[in-house]
Formats: C-alpha cells, structure tokens, sequence
C-alpha cells in the first residue's frame, strides 16, 4: 500500500509546473480563424501566434486524473473535446471556458466530426449519436449496418459520412442512419485517417494510403513506393492547397498530384507525426513525443515550436552554475537561464534520450540513450559525440544506452548498457574498459578517491583504485535491490532503490541501514540534497523530504499532479522535479520540511496506470494501476506495431487498492512496448524500454 499524506499546514510548499521544456504527445489539432489548438494527454493548448508560444485552455475540463483528449473538432466559433472517461465539452469562447454537454450521449466519443450544422459522435461501445443545436442534446443515429464501432476517423464529403475503424470504412448518406461497407478495393482495412479535397476521399491505413473518387464505392491503392516502406503507419492525412501532406510513424510524405509521386518532406523535423493542421500556408505537425514542429514553405524545412506544452518525460537535471539542464527520455537536452521561466533545446542533442548529465570544468558530458556520450564546451550551445573507444550496438549503427557518467577529479566513468563501466582521462576524447562485466550499473557517486557504483541487483560496489577493481558494499542493503540514485550529506552516503526505499552508510559502504519511517513509496529514482535536508523522488508517490538523515520523512506534494517523479535538482533556493509526462515543477525549498503532516494508508480511488518499474528494464518489470470504482480491469501490453504480446490482467478491479502485475519480456526483442490499462471507458497508456 502507498499512503495519501494529507496538509495541516497552509506554510508547507505548493508546487508548480514550469512552462517546459516544451514538447511532447500531440493527438489532435483544431483551428479557429488563426487559433490554433492541440489537443493532448495534458489537455487543450492554444496559440495564437502560429505556434511560437502555447497556453493550456483547460479552464472546467476533468482532468484531474491525468486523463487525455479523445477528440477534437471546431464548427464554427465552437471548438467541441471529449476527454477520456470524462464526455464531450463545449466551448465558446477559444477555451477560456468549457461546458459539458453530454444530454444524450450513452457514452464519450472516440471521434468527432462536424458537418455543416450536424456535430456527430462516434463511442467505440455505444455508436454514433448526431446533434443538431451544437451539442445541447444528442441522440442516436440509429446505426444500421455499422457492424464494427471502432472508431478511428471521421469524415464528410457533402451530405455524405464516412467511418473508419479497424476493419473497414462504412459510408452513410441519412446522418448515420444507416451504413453500408464501402471496401472495394480496400486491401488494409485499419483506417487510421482521411482526408477530402473536392470529392477526392483519401484513407491512411497501417500500410498504405487509398483513394477514391466515387464516394467510397471503389478504391485505388495510392501508396508511396517501396522506397518508402520505412514510412508505415499513416497516422494523419491533410490538404494544403493542392498539396497533401501524410504523417507517419517515421515523419512526413508529401504528394502534388493526388498520390502519384511522392517525396520526403521531413527536414528539421523528427519523430512520428499523429496530427496535421494547416491555417494559410502554415503547416503544423503534432508528433507523438517531440511535441509541435511547423513549415512555413510547403513541408521543405520544420521548426519546433512547442514552449509551453510541457508534457515531456524529464529523466535528467542538473545545476550547471546558475542554469538548470534538464534531459528528456526521447527528444534530446534543454536549458533553463531563468529558473524555468523558460526553456529552449540545447545545441545539437534533438532526437535522444538523455540518462544523466556531469561537469567537469567547463565540459559537460550528457549520457544518452543511443548516442554515446555527448560532450559540451559552450554550455551547451553545441554538442560533440566523444566515443572513442566505446562499443557500438550489435548493429553498427549507433551506441548502446549509457545508463550512468559521473567525473572524479579530471577522470570521467560512463556505464555502457550490457558492457561494463568505461573510463576516460582526457576529457572523454578516448575510453578504456574499467571493469564491471556481467553487472548493469544505474547510479554512480564520487566522495574524495572512492567511487560509489548502483547496480541493477547487486547492491553498491565501490571502487578505490579509479575503477581498476571494484569491491562489493552492500552488508544492509537488501538482496536483489536495484540502486537507481545516490546523495551525500557530510560523511553519510546515502542509496535510493527501486521497491526497498533509502540506504545510508556512514562508513564507506562497509555496511548500511534502511531509513524509511514515513516514505510511505518505496520506488525510489533520484535523490538531492540542499544543506542538511534531503528530497527523494519516487515512481508513483511524488517527492518526500527529510531534515533528520532519513529517520523520518514527510511527503510534499501540494500541486503536484504527477506523481511519477524521474529526477530531482536543487540550486539552494527551489527544488525542481523531472516527471514522466508533465516536464518540470518547482517548488520552493524555503517551504519544505517544515510542516506538520497525518498520514493515511488510504489508496486514492482514481484511474491511473503508474509508469512501469524499472524503465528500461531487462527482462521483467512492475506495473501498478488504481481504478476510481469495482469493475472489469484490461492490462495489457503492446510492440511499437500495435500488436498485441501480453494480457497481464484481465478481471475485477477494486477501488482503493493498488493492482500489480509483472511483464516478463524475457522471449521478447529489444525495443519500446506499451502499456495500456483499460476501464469503463477509459484508457491510459504509458511507453516502456525494454534494452537486452
């Protein structure tokens, strides 16, 4: 059981989100005149200034559990979202405000259509409904025919509607009435999209585009050729002008003449790209993970403009002099020179996962998910690989995850995933293996010549030599515990683990005890230290905080609505905290520790898939989940493909309690997987690392 702590004492910290970094999942986007908004995991954004700054319009939205747009649609001045779990809302007046209106509907809606006065709903359990005034009222179309209700798209050409799901296009020409199966000549039939220019119909599917120039009574493979093949997936059609843009699962294709040629059109851009939107000759493209990139010149060049969407997975901070660096879990470093007032992408580290940052003088070494070490001279204006010596992947093509770096005095160690720990002494301008095979090393500390080494269950290791050998130090520590973070105060070392809580030595090492009265979360992933208070962040229980060398702990969580917290950083005034989707929060130290806290065992009764633990992980990993009522629960687990591999549950879910199931991924490839909990209606998903 985790424990809700609950504030008796106005005083105590009250944090808040920072505006980034800027980035992540875009699902959907709608325009208004020259408004533009996005629709995500985190809500509705706006700008009004083509994407060059962003504002949540969340103002009478649900989503206090972390639930996501299921759709997004204008008609008109009307802008109409569903929010998972939570029904469709109306708002008038650009976002400011949001009404429900759900009188009628049976359910949510997967998709949304607006088609001249009518506004259509589509629920994957309970079909298509129809408004007429603007979503005061609904009822239902009625659905004869419609023999599949999965609904991934939705589109009109006149009078008539189209419905793509997972097996086909249904057509329907009396608002949903009545459908026919329209799939002749249709040889995929997972409709991710369409697009209409004049009475030319395109569907994007999971292999291929298709056109059809009759209503849908027959259709045309249009396919980019098999140059293409990388480009899969066809997430997103849109038009712009004669142009028509295809978003994929590895960037943006580009037609001039209805499908038959087709071009890249992906400079500057990068991940996959689930939505596109165009106001005049601005291109806008939502991705699922790097946030929002836009083209002013038909596609040739992309900028990202994604400040203030902070819905990035931060795995990395650090303090460099007065700026803070934070490293994300797949779009690359950022930097803060104003206490996260602001943020903007450092140099040329775009498209990787960053693990960890060090200093050492004036260079700045970031440990990255496939790039090897990356150096900075300039704080970061610029990057240079320095891999000398560091062993490729199996394939050549790029490096195994540098999982850990630390510097002590002018030598550098980085842990290379499956390898073992290297060492540099110039700088990172070559390396030379320093030992540690057979063992995956997660967290690294420096105190005087000793060298400190987390591993994935074995404990602490310490080195004294500059890693020529290394000795086992982990009398107290409980076997198999995977060490993720370590933090010193004075002589006291202490070591942050994944399901065992906080460790402190007071003697090197040599042996250690546990010191968790209070840390009611025992999933620990950073540590910091300000003075003599130390702050643990954890994987589903927030942040706790300490002013007695963990004999005692109170969590600090006011305003902090993700829980899920992947690293922590401290500049003497604030704490800041890396979470895994909402980017970074502050909090004022001066706030902390100070408060007089009860605690309840009490699980919260909400909808909520934690993320997976370890991440990444080798073979196997936790993954918890709550429910906000008793029902059916699915857990089930999915390849980068959408295909199925796991059901890790599948029955009745209680409230107020925390489920736990194990995904053994041991007969599985390298690769991202997903996780993804459903539950009355609602779904929630969460990406996995699974690295061999």
């Amino acid at each position: 059981m985790f424990a809700i702590v609950c504030d008796i004492n106005s005083s105590n910290a009250q944090w808040t989100q920072t505006s980034g970094p800027g980035g992540g999942g875009i699902s959907y986007f709608a325009v208004i005149g020259t408004n533009l908004f996005a629709g995500t995991q985190g809500g509705v954004f706006l700008s009004t200034n083509n994407g060059t700054s962003w504002t949540a319009v969340n103002s009478g939205l649900p989503l206090e559990n972390n639930l996501g747009v299921s759709s997004l649609v204008a008609s008109g001045s009307n802008l109409f979202v569903d929010v998972y779990g939570g029904g469709v809302f109306l708002s008038t007046n650009n976002g400011t405000s949001w009404t429900a209106v759900n009188t009628g509907l049976a359910g949510g809606a997967n998709a949304l259509l607006a088609a001249g006065s009518n506004l259509f709903a589509g629920d994957n359990y309970t079909g298509t409904f129809l408004s007429t005034n603007n979503g005061a009222s609904w009822t239902a179309a009625g659905d004869t025919g419609l023999t599949d209700k999965s609904y991934q798209a939705m589109a009109a050409v006149g009078s008539t509607i189209f419905v793509g799901t997972d097996n086909g296009i249904f057509r329907s020409t009396n608002n949903g009435a009545n459908w026919t199966a329209v799939d002749s000549g249709l040889t995929n039939k997972y409709i991710f999209s369409f697009a209409v220019s004049g009475s030319n119909l395109f569907a994007g599917t999971d292999v291929g585009i298709f056109l059809s120039t009759n209503n849908g009574t027959s259709w045309t493979s249009v396919t980019p050729p098999t140059s293409f093949t990388f480009y899969r997936v066809y997430k997103s059609l849109a038009f712009s002008g004669p142009n028509l843009f295809a978003g994929t699962d590895a960037g943006i294709l580009l037609t001039t003449d209805n499908g038959t040629t087709w071009s890249m059109a992906n400079t500057g851009m990068s991940g996959n790209a689930n939505s596109l939107a165009v106001i005049g000759s601005n291109i806008f493209a939502g991705t699922g993970g790097q946030g929002v990139f836009h083209s002013t010149d038909n596609g040739t060049s992309w900028t990202s403009v994604s400040q203030g969407i902070p819905l990035l997975g931060v795995s990395a901070l650090s303090f460099i002099g007065a700026d803070l660096f934070a490293g994300t879990s797949g779009s690359g470093a950022f930097i803060s020179t104003d206490n996260g007032t602001s943020w903007n992408p450092t140099g040329t580290v775009i498209n990787d996962g960053i693990s960890a940052f060090a200093v050492s003088g004036s260079n700045v070494y970031a440990a990255t998910n496939s790039s090897g070490v990356l150096r900075s001279t300039n704080n970061g204006a610029t990057w240079d690989a320095s891999n000398t010596g560091l062993p490729q992947n199996f394939f050549g093509a790029s490096y195994n995850n540098i999982s850990a770096i630390a510097v002590s005095g002018s030598n550098v160690f980085a842990y290379v995933e499956g390898n073992s720990v290297y060492l540099s002494t110039d700088n990172g301008g070559s390396w030379n293996s320093s030992g540690l095979f057979d063992t995956t090393i997660t967290a690294f500390a420096v105190s005087g010549s000793n060298i400190f080494a987390g591993s994935a269950g074995y404990g602490v290791l310490l080195s004294t030599n500059n890693g020529a050998t290394w000795i086992p130090k982990s009398s107290g520590i409980d076997s198999g515990s995977y060490v993720y973070a370590f933090a010193m105060i004075g002589s006291n070392l202490f070591a942050g683990t994944s399901g065992h809580g906080v460790f402190l030595s007071s003697n090197n090492g040599t042996s250690w005890t546990a010191v968790n009265s209070g840390l009611t979360n025992l999933n620990l992933t950073s540590l910091a230290v300000s003075g003599t208070n130390l702050y643990a962040a954890t994987s589903g229980g927030g942040i706790f905080a300490s002013s007695n060398n963990g004999t005692s702990w109170n969590q600090e969580n006011s305003g902090l609505t993700n829980l899920v917290v992947e690293a922590l950083a401290t500049n003497g005034t604030d704490l800041f905290a890396g979470t895994n989707g909402n980017s970074v929060w502050l909090a004022p130290l001066s706030g902390l520790t100070t408060g007089v806290k009860q605690s309840s065992s009490e699980v919260p009764a909400v909808f909520a898939l934690s993320q997976n633990y370890p991440n990444p992980f080798n073979p196997s990993t936790v993954i918890q989940f709550t429910v906000p009522s008793n029902g059916r629960a699915v857990l089930k687990v999915f390849n980068i493909l959408g295909q199925e591999v796991a059901t890790l549950f599948d029955g009745a879910a209680g409230a107020g309690e925390y489920h736990q199931a194990t995904f053994d991924a041991s007969r599985l490839a390298s690769g991202i997987y997903f996780s993804r909990l459903e539950f009355g209606g609602r779904m929630q998903v969460r990406k996995m690392l699974l690295l061999k």
